[in-house]
């Protein structure tokens, strides 16, 4: 007799959501994915891969291709507005330790493998505002819904939501290859710039500034007048601007922590469970590691409650330890006074540990 297969519904067709339907799907699991968004993104930033999200993805039987279409971060350094060097990012120590190194890709192609590998079965344009109407009809539910997750609200209440970090950010991609990652911290300002496939860079931007400030149609024209004398990497990027190709974005991170990823039948994921900053690189990272996680456990165990506080277990203080990092970080880069101070911590600490795998 043909077993009826088990039921998961993903909210949020995003990395880490496309990610826990694939491996749920392999299985054997029947999976429903909605997503608020009418399509997957045509553009977007470059995302680095580190180790664990590397591991994730062989998991999910892409680690090889995604390898294929991303290219080796080689080098790194953290730079002063006049070029000088504060620290030099170790990456073969990095290698040594895990055996691989951190991967460049945009973040439209990583979602595009995903889709594809999850046989593009999402129902777009699918908001879904009161999670707890899906619990009645799946086995388990995935709130995979982001930053400003409804999800999280409606299981653990407003004290949960998203808090703003004190930054704001401007991202895009230009034309030409700058071949090395750098990040340049000023006096409360900073520039981050990063090789990306297609012979194309990535860069975002950085300043102190409050919540929600916005000059619309003259974002560029902001970005160059407060980097436009720092170094020539910079002044490069600055070059290539055009508006339209120009995103604001203001930083958030969650605080305080959630007391569980898990609220009856339903657990939740990536920047859901554990929005940080992004001064690490790990939010897209951590969402693959939640997912492999998360579907590894369901697959494993045959009750669903068992399989929740394993990927609880699992991930939420590791994760909530990656969050406060990433914050400390953005506390440091974004510091107004005693720079000098703070680039000798940096160095110090990148001397001494490495990156943090």
């Amino acid at each position: 007799m043909e077993l009826t297969p088990r039921t998961a519904v993903v909210v949020g067709g995003g990395i880490g959501g496309l990610a826990t339907a694939l491996h749920l799907r392999a299985g054997g699991w029947s999976v429903d994915v909605f997503e608020r968004a009418r399509r997957l993104p045509a553009a977007g930033t470059a995302l680095g891969l580190w180790p664990g999200a590397l591991a994730a993805l062989d998991t999910l039987g892409l680690g090889e291709q995604v390898r294929d279409l991303s290219r080796p971060q080689t080098a790194g350094a953290f730079l002063r507005p006049d070029g000088g060097r504060i620290a030099t990012l170790d990456v073969a120590a990095l290698q040594r330790r895990t055996g691989d190194v951190v991967r460049l890709i945009s973040r439209p192609e990583l979602l595009g493998l995903l889709y594809e590998a999850a046989g593009g079965q999402v129902t777009f344009a699918s908001p879904v505002d009161d999670i707890r109407s899906l619990e009645g009809a799946y086995d388990v539910v995935v709130a995979a819904d982001g930053l400003n997750s409804a999800a999280r609200t409606t299981l653990f209440g407003p004290r949960y939501r998203a808090r703003y970090a004190g930054a704001s950010s401007w991202r895009g991609t230009v034309d030409g290859d700058t071949g090395a990652v750098t990040e340049t911290w000023g006096e409360g300002l900073r520039f981050g710039i990063t090789p990306t496939t297609g012979g194309r860079t990535n860069w975002f931007a950085c300043a102190v500034e409050p919540e929600g400030r916005r000059e619309p149609g003259r974002e560029a024209d902001v970005l160059r007048s407060r980097f436009g004398h720092w170094h020539a990497g910079v002044r490069r990027v600055l070059e290539r601007l055009d508006e339209s190709g120009v995103l604001r974005l203001d930083l958030y991170y969650l605080d305080p922590p959630l007391p569980s990823y898990v609220r009856g039948r339903t657990a939740l994921i990536g920047d859901a469970a554990h929005a940080m900053t992004p001064d690490l690189g790990r939010g897209a990272c951590e969402a693959l590691v939640d997912a492999v996680e998360l579907a590894a456990a369901l697959r494993v165990s045959p009750q669903v409650t068992t399989a929740l506080r394993t990927y609880d277990h699992a991930r939420r203080s590791a994760t909530q330890r990656l969050v406060r990092t990433a914050r400390l970080m953005n506390r440091m880069a974004h510091a107004r006074r005693l720079t000098g101070l703070r680039n000798a911590a940096m160095r110090a600490a990148l001397t001494l540990g490495g990156p943090p795998a």
